[in-house]
């Protein structure tokens, strides 16, 4: 079965999750997401080859220009994971796994640069950045965002 890609408006709806896998890559869907979003000028405040994306272009030897091309070029997110799988550095299922393990249980509080603007954003969604990990912020502001709002 394949998923086709729609270009999300992301000012409505948020990418799919980080932790979702694509061909063994977390953040592979929600890159894809916000690539097609910023094609079609409906990106919001996502930003597509964003640090977090960057960290996908940096293990796979590519460049953003190269994903979104492959993003361009295909209907389907299966197509973009097999394009993953084929260009690039190679990578054995293995390496894709621990790669996607650790990226996955990684925490911007690890990161002196971004440890005090990771701690205000988590405060402001009632997380506690001792223990929450990026991927635990990523979709907690991408709830909020989409929630209705109370008055």
């Amino acid at each position: 079965m394949f998923t086709t890609i729609i270009a999300r408006d992301l000012a409505k709806q948020a990418p799919h999750s980080p932790r979702e896998r694509l061909a063994g890559f977390v953040i592979a869907e929600r890159t894809i997401d916000k690539c097609r979003a910023e094609v079609a000028g409906t990106s919001g405040e996502y930003h597509y080859d964003c640090p977090l994306d960057n960290v996908l272009f940096a293990f796979k030897g590519i460049t953003g220009v190269q994903f979104k091309s492959a993003v361009q070029n295909s209907e389907n997110y299966e197509d973009v994971g097999a394009w993953l799988l084929a260009n690039g550095t190679a990578k054995t299922p293995a390496e894709i796994k621990t790669w996607s393990d650790s990226v996955e249980a990684d925490s911007m509080m690890k990161n002196p640069e971004k440890r005090a603007y990771f701690s205000e954003q988590c405060a402001k969604l009632g997380l506690n950045p001792a223990t929450a990990t990026t991927f635990d912020w990523l979709e907690a502001d991408d709830r909020a965002s989409f929630t209705p709002k109370t008055v």
